[in-house]
């Protein structure tokens, strides 16, 4: 690839101006595997809850990117030993940690490209670039894959207190207009430290680090999980599934080259070269387009679905904090049957119930420790006089059932 000595700053709401440091970042994301992120929402269907939540995969990856530089600031000054070598390889790996999304992100991850996690894709795409550039991201790939030996440099791109997560917390915060995901990314950055090899956050911190995971909370069940957008994406998945079944039986769908091949593709569990070139033309233009076409299409089920999200009149959905009874869903189904008339292989696609699961904090992943004025490491959810805070590593589940509004 032909390099540059172009730098570029890019103007973001959050952070200000974000500059490229070097020719190798400007031209990773000058590259059209990277630029094909302005057309990856960060967010799925969110907007259709919260009208701000149109940002992309893009800006999330600058952000992180841009918190990435000012962490490797921070230790530096602290006497935390970072060669230019591997400040290189972090910037390149948080860039392209999410290079793998697919459309809309997380609601069709298991249902475009059947087999394979963003995180799956995202590594062979490195890989393909590493190529490309001369193997110069081979140390960045290194840290992706958490296999470094310092393992601090693993945990900065992915933990529990990561800078994809300081990055996406505060910027979903900020396009949805929820005041109560807006951490201070900046200052908890300011109190990390590395403690026998290991990211940790030093005990002035310790208050900021109880925001973050309450804002993660928050975030989780106000925006991520919010009842609406989950259905809407729920009914997206549906509607694809429901193409994919159509046209194995034959039926024209009318849709672009690029999601023909993913919705007439079998589950690959190696994914060929040409499959990821052809992964690499797929965004959210792909599947918006396809809806549009698909509202006029002689399928009921096809158009009915595809007309209930662009013109937005979603599902009822309801959410309990136990499962459904069984009984009163039937009847639900035999009713909407009857509206639609829906045989029982239909009605799953209109009827339907699901959970969800949140933990803001994990104790059983890497904790998050909090280094003591007398040195020693304490998990902080112990250091914490938060008395809702170690509730927080306990997975709340709840459980949702969406079905058309139909007058009875």
């Amino acid at each position: 690839m032909a390099q540059t000595n172009k730098l570029k700053i890019f103007n973001d709401p959050i952070y200000g101006f974000i500059g490229t440091p070097n020719e190798l970042i400007f031209n990773l994301i000058a590259h059209p595997y990277f630029q094909r992120l302005r057309r990856i929402s960060q967010m799925g269907l969110s907007y259709l809850v919260y009208p701000g939540a149109h940002h992309t995969r893009f800006h999330h990856a600058l952000g992180c990117m841009h918190l990435m530089r000012k962490a490797i600031e921070i230790l530096r000054f602290k006497q935390v030993a970072i060669s230019q070598e591997e400040e290189n390889a972090l910037l390149c790996a948080i860039l392209l940690h999410d290079i793998g999304h697919g459309p809309f992100s997380h609601a069709l991850e298991h249902t475009l490209v059947l087999g394979h996690s963003h995180e799956s894709l995202s590594l062979r795409l490195m890989e393909e670039l590493n190529k490309e550039f001369n193997g110069r991201l081979t140390l960045a790939i290194q840290i992706f894959q958490n296999k470094h030996d310092k393992k601090f440099l693993n945990q900065l791109v992915s933990s529990q207190l990561d800078m994809d997560r300081l990055d996406y917390l505060r910027r979903d915060s900020f396009y949805t207009g929820v005041t109560e995901g807006n951490i201070s990314s900046e200052r908890l950055i300011t109190m990390l430290n590395v403690k026998n090899n290991e990211l940790v956050v030093e005990e002035k911190g310790l208050y900021s680090v109880e925001k973050f995971l309450m804002a993660r909370r928050f975030m989780y069940w106000q925006v991520y999980l919010h009842k609406t957008s989950l259905a809407a994406e729920q009914l997206l998945v549906r509607i694809l599934n429901r193409a994919r079944e159509l046209a194995e039986n034959g039926v024209l769908l009318n849709i672009s080259k690029t999601l023909e091949f993913f919705i007439t593709r079998e589950e690959d569990a190696l994914l060929d070269q040409d499959a990821l070139l052809m992964f690499t033309q797929l965004d959210d233009v792909d599947v918006l387009a396809a809806l549009k076409g698909w509202q006029f299409h002689e399928d009921f089920i096809l158009s009915e679905l595809s007309k209930i999200i662009l013109n937005r009149n979603l599902l009822k959905v309801k959410v309990k904090n136990k499962p459904f009874n069984q009984a009163k869903l039937n009847h639900k189904r035999e009713l909407v049957k009857k509206e639609f008339n829906l045989d029982d292989s239909q009605i799953d696609y209109f009827v339907f119930t699901g959970a969800v699961g949140n933990q803001a904090y994990n104790i059983e992943n890497e904790n998050i420790h909090i280094l003591s004025k007398n040195g020693k490491l304490v998990d902080v959810a112990k250091a914490s006089d938060h008395f809702n805070l170690a509730a927080l590593s306990e997975k709340v589940t709840k459980y949702y059932a969406c079905y058309p509004k139909i007058s009875v």
